[in-house]
């Protein structure tokens, strides 16, 4: 096992903190390192890609699990046993040639599985298909005593995991149910709408009939415009929607390109792009208002008005965005704050007001997601719920934006929603207590199961979790 002292940032790249590092290559190792933790304690940490603090720990231990990536094989039902360190795009890749897919897919694939269990990660069909942990069979988590337990679903302590940011002990692996699909196609259909309120109506349109969906929303728009944006919504392709082609280019299980043809239910073909190097930060950034308003609009005139039935490998359709060059350089050196927050239907004014809000202070926001949830999970802390969830990033350094962001904070408390503690950077106590009505209950488990706190980050803190 290697230890070493290092700076480390969430990927928003604010607030760095410094923290020794072990990066175990065993279960045993694992809980030694948890044993020998100094008085600062420890908390897990996958690729790094929490935007905020809740994989950082000042002064403390940081337990990197990235060495811990073992995938077992696939049973005939479709469960798999894997090691807390897969990436779920390593996961993907080494599924989809045998027919199968994780049980829920986001818009990234550098998350890993404990990341993915830890922030009970939503998919973009979470409607149907809730949100990570509910489809995890079985987990081993490491506990403040340095023991090995196996978690199953329906106790406390597996619904205080699912969602609780690694603040209930290490997830070291889990057994997931796996999804079964018949081509590594998605049959995809793109449509543009003119404001927030023709967005929600076309989100609604149809039911679940295309189970995944998410929106892209042009926050600069003003006007007649507010809100605008483009929905995609996909599908899995049957085999007989498969192009003559097909057959030839399949995916490598083993460096993600094409290399032929391999076993298993129909054709796979595609591969799961590699990343880009990105760019040096540069000391302000290059997001300014206009820059982000040229964007902006450029992207939305280039979306179909409307198109259906296209075809994407299903990489390309969930992680687009990995193969892309990192846009954290275009923030500027101060980093990004990604705020994401979700109000219940029937508060759709909230959300209006929200984007209003952004629009008129004319920040410079490119990316911003829109999404619909289903039922609620059954974890304290887990943060999808029945609604509508907005995610956005903005540069960190932007005059007077924890001010502003407060605000919102308050306007979605008022609404009785949610802000997404996994991504969060700057939210106070008092706020996420007030939206995460049962935060008494987490402590209370936590009290009891780590009374000296040995796993504590620097979101725990700041958040009095």
């Amino acid at each position: 096992m290697s230890v070493d002292t290092v700076s480390l940032t969430g990927w928003g790249r604010t607030a760095p903190t410094t923290a020794v590092r072990f990066r175990p290559r065993t279960y045993e190792e694992a809980a030694a390192a948890v044993r020998g933790r100094g008085p600062r304690g420890v908390i897990a940490r996958g690729l790094g890609r929490s935007p905020g603090d809740a994989a950082q720990n000042a002064g403390g231990s940081v337990l990197d699990v990235t060495g811990l990536a073992r995938i077992g094989g696939v049973d005939a039902v479709g469960l798999v046993r894997c090691d807390a360190g897969v990436s779920l795009e390593r996961l993907s890749r080494v599924l989809l040639p045998l027919g199968w897919l994780p049980p829920v897919v986001a818009g990234t694939g550098r998350v890993t599985v404990g990341g993915a269990i830890g922030s009970d990660l939503p998919g973009l069909d979470h409607r149907r298909s809730g949100s990570f942990a509910r489809h995890v069979s079985a987990l081993e988590l490491l506990t403040a005593d340095g023991e090995v337990r196996t978690v199953l679903p329906g106790t406390a302590l597996f619904d205080a995991t699912a969602g609780g940011l690694g603040l209930t002990g290490v997830i070291l692996g889990a057994t997931l149910r796996l999804r079964r699909v018949a081509t590594a196609l998605m049959s995809v259909s793109t449509e543009r709408a003119g404001d927030l309120d023709d967005l929600l109506a076309r989100f609604t349109a149809g039911g679940d009939r295309m189970p995944y969906g998410s929106a892209w929303i042009d926050l600069m728009a003003r006007g007649r415009a507010t809100g605008r944006g483009i929905l995609t919504r996909g599908e899995h392709a049957p085999p007989d929607m498969r192009p003559a082609h097909a057959g030839r280019t399949l995916l490598s299980s083993r460096s993600g390109r094409p290399r032929g043809r391999l076993s298993g239910p129909g054709s796979f073909p595609g591969s799961f792009p590699a990343s880009v190097p990105g760019l040096p930060p540069l000391p302000g950034g290059l997001l300014g208002p206009a820059a982000a308003a040229l964007y902006n609009e450029v992207r939305y005139r280039g979306a179909p008005r409307a198109r259906t039935g296209e075809l994407r490998p299903v990489p390309a359709f969930f992680h687009a965005s990995d193969a892309l060059p990192d846009p954290r350089p275009l923030y500027g050196r101060g980093g990004l704050v990604r705020y994401r927050f979700a109000v219940g239907y029937g508060q759709e004014e909230t959300l209006h007001r929200v984007v209003r809000r952004i629009a008129a202070r004319r920040s410079p926001a490119v990316r911003a997601v829109l999404q619909r949830f289903g039922a609620a999970a059954p974890g304290p802390l887990s943060f999808a719920a029945p609604g509508w969830s907005l995610a956005l990033d903005l540069p960190a350094a932007l005059p007077g934006l924890s001010r502003f962001l407060d605000g919102v904070d308050e306007e979605v408390a008022a609404a009785g929603g949610r802000v997404c503690l996994a991504k969060d950077s700057r939210m106070r106590p008092e706020t996420a207590a007030a939206m995460y009505p049962r935060l008494a209950e987490f402590r209370e488990l936590r009290a009891r199961l780590d009374p000296t706190e040995a796993f504590r980050s620097d979101l725990s803190r700041r958040l009095g979790l």
